[in-house]
């Protein structure tokens, strides 16, 4: 999956809780995300009031907009990796609870149960 297939993907499923996101959509979409908030970042230069900056307040804007896209990825990012919506509750944990995400959302995907990880051999020819 490319760059923008991932983007793409990623909006397009932007609600979508069930199914599966690769590592390669969930790590390009990542990526994406941080250029966005980084390049928005970049305006902080300009001082819109006493204590505020357009930057902070462009890139808390951005965060606010992509949330549910956000959770939806690293949901179905932690269901291909074999593991449970659950999981996205380590967010709750400062510090640690990142670091164990980033450790389930590298693992690679996992064949789901009662799926053959490879398809069944042709029927033999019958005998005649």
């Amino acid at each position: 999956m490319s760059f923008g297939e991932a983007i793409q993907t990623v909006f397009r499923k932007y609600a979508e809780f069930t199914g599966r996101a690769s590592r390669p959509e969930f790590w390009w979409w990542a990526l994406f995300n941080l250029l966005v908030t980084s390049a928005l970042n970049l305006f902080n230069v300009i001082q819109i009031g006493d204590n505020a900056y357009l930057g902070s307040l462009l890139s808390g804007l951005w965060s606010i907009g992509v949330l549910l896209p956000n959770l939806a990825v690293a949901v179905r990012r932690l269901r291909d990796a074999g593991y449970g919506w659950g999981h996205i509750f380590w967010l709750l944990v400062p510090i640690a609870g990142i670091i164990v995400l980033i450790i389930f959302w590298a693992q690679p995907s996992k064949q789901p149960v009662g799926v053959p990880s490879t398809p069944p051999p042709p029927p033999a020819p019958a005998a005649a």
